[in-house]
């Protein structure tokens, strides 16, 4: 039952936020006793499952580029191996203290979009023809597949604000592709993780079923919601989850 209601929660967040509900899955996961290396592992099953979920909705509704979802996944499906190899020689303590530091990152990041905004129009033009460029967006796909095999948390906590930053796209659409590049990394980051045996895939089977239903629903609710509501839930999960993540890692 709190596998289910945990899965039913973080679909809500990944058709929300974009981030693929990996940011809470792992302290969930860790709190019931599992390792952080099966715990992220796992997380990543349950991430293909919702995340696939969520893109089918939104490319039914007419959201989704799979284009850029193209560009942004084909280097993640590289480097998502890399982070599956790092979160093996990485001591415990360090990958969950790694974790909560990324998420206080982000919340940075989504910040920075906000001055960027603010600047001149002939700085914003200038700003806007390098983050357009290809390398922005390999950078982008990379962070996010490295993050998604270390971390489990599918990418989305790293590639929605590296698209509103380094691309100049608007919270929804960030959101909306993201969800589209997670199913991918995670797909890759499980496959990774399944050859070292570190899924345990009952787990992240039921976690998935719950999050199909949460995402259906929260994909459905994002074009009606501001985009201020959006970021101010953003910040507050990010924020209130590296604490937690930080606090078991010192515990």
């Amino acid at each position: 039952m709190i596998l289910a209601l945990s899965g039913l929660l973080a679909g809500i967040l990944a058709g929300f936020l974009g981030i693929g509900g990996g940011s809470l899955l792992v302290p969930i996961l860790v709190t019931l006793g599992n390792e952080p290396l099966q715990s992220v592992a796992t997380s990543n099953l349950a991430i293909a499952i919702i995340s696939l979920s969520g893109s089918i909705q939104n490319w039914r509704m007419g959201k989704l580029d799979l284009k850029r979802v193209f560009y942004l996944s084909l280097p993640a499906l590289i480097t998502a191996q890399i982070g599956v190899y790092l979160a093996k020689k990485l001591p415990s303590t360090l990958l969950l203290t790694a974790f909560g530091i990324l998420l206080l990152v982000n919340i940075y990041l989504v910040g920075l979009r906000q001055k960027l905004t603010n600047k001149t129009a002939e700085n914003s033009q200038e700003t806007k023809y390098i983050l357009n460029s290809m390398i922005a967006k390999i950078a982008a796909g990379s962070l996010a597949g490295l993050l998604a095999g270390l971390f489990g948390v599918g990418g989305g906590v790293i590639i929605v604000p590296l698209q509103i930053v380094f691309l100049g796209e608007t919270i929804k659409v960030a959101i909306q592709s993201s969800l589209g590049v997670i199913c991918i990394t995670a797909i890759s980051a499980t496959i990774g993780h399944s050859f070292h045996g570190n899924v345990l895939f009952t787990d992240g089977i039921i976690l998935g079923i719950g999050g199909i239903i949460g995402s259906q629903f929260s994909t459905r609710m994002l074009p009606k919601l501001p985009d201020k509501v959006i970021l101010f839930a953003f910040r507050i999960i990010l924020a209130s989850l590296s604490i937690y993540i930080l606090y078991k890692a010192n515990s």
